[in-house]
């Protein structure tokens, strides 16, 4: 009996610690993934007003209930690292309402940002990009730079970054980045081939739709450089008030609605990396006001370009943490 018993007992005990070692290493590569996790939500185009009514497409008459649900909304995701809004905080460059916008961002539970949109300076008016982004350092929670483009690390392994596309020399809707600032963006770029980079910008480097107006000028040039580099980008816009993703090789094209027009919604993206790919989560959250969201689609045209498919609304994508290097151009 006691030689039958022997060899199962201990045969059983093995089991049992195999099964606890492989637990506990799952659970570390769990945590590890968890931790190198980043999580952000991108805002855009609020175009806040606290006096204008609404016009042929933008609820500005509700934009504070609306900027309020978002904001309930963020507030309420767990693991968010940090929020950026890309453009457009402000629908008229005044810096009563710049204030006003603040003192709502404010009430986010976490550190966020901003970069410059045509909506928030004026040519030749009196809100300049340097007030504008002095007002920002002192008067928002966290907001450091002076400078219209800048960069940090939220995380090891990420870089953010994000760049001015406004042109402030004439009065228009398209957008540009400096040669100065392209060549800063070089510099930035060389010294995180082994991060994942996000961009924000205002006016997007992939256009949703085609708008000679509002386009970038120079993002063919853009372009050429982003694709030197091998290692994971992801480029998040708006401006274009519409839904849509597009993906070449190791970059992600991210184009986020308006809150301010239909669909009344913002972005929350995870990314996870991996040992050779990165994935990225986009989800599209809209506001949960839906009578305000109703009100807004029967103002627009073209409410289902804006909105976009389903895979621009929901979707992970994957993108490799090094491309073929006959891919790369010189």
């Amino acid at each position: 009996m006691r030689k039958y018993f022997t060899p199962k007992l201990t045969s059983l005990v093995v089991f049992i610690c195999l099964i606890i070692l492989g637990f506990g290493f799952n659970q570390t590569q769990i945590c590890s993934a968890k931790a190198s996790n980043l999580r952000f939500a991108q805002i855009s185009d609020v175009h806040f007003s606290n006096y204008e009514k609404d016009t042929s497409y933008k609820i500005l008459g509700s934009i504070s209930d609306v900027f309020t649900d978002a904001i309930g909304q963020v507030n309420n995701t767990p693991n968010i690292d940090f929020v950026m809004f890309t453009g457009d905080q402000i629908n008229q460059p005044r810096q009563d309402q710049l204030l006003c916008f603040i003192k709502y961002a404010n009430l986010l539970n976490r550190p966020w940002f901003a970069v410059l949109g045509n909506h928030d300076i004026a040519y030749k008016g009196t809100l300049t990009k340097s007030l504008y982004f002095d007002i920002l350092n002192g008067h928002s929670n966290n907001f450091c730079s002076k400078c219209p483009y800048y960069s940090f690390t939220p995380k090891k392994g990420y870089k953010v970054i994000g760049l001015d596309t406004i042109i402030d020399y004439r009065k228009t809707s398209q957008g540009e980045v400096s040669q100065e600032q392209l060549e800063w963006l070089k510099k930035e770029l060389d010294s995180s081939r082994g991060d994942v980079v996000i961009i924000f910008t205002h006016v997007p480097v992939n256009e949703p739709y085609p708008s000679e107006n509002h386009r970038l000028i120079n993002s063919y040039e853009l372009k050429l450089l982003l694709k030197k580099y091998d290692n994971p980008i992801i480029i998040c816009s708006g401006h274009y008030h519409a839904v849509k993703v597009f993906q070449e090789h190791n970059i992600l094209y991210i184009c986020t609605p308006s809150l301010a027009s239909y669909p009344n919604a913002f972005r929350i993206i995870n990314i996870c990396p991996h040992r050779s790919k990165v994935l990225v989560d986009v989800y599209l959250k809209e506001t949960t006001l839906k009578a305000l969201q109703s009100r807004a689609k029967a103002k627009c045209m073209g409410a289902n370009m804006l909105y976009g498919k389903e895979e621009d609304r929901t979707n992970t994508f994957e993108l490799p943490k090094k491309r073929d290097r006959s891919e790369i151009s010189d």
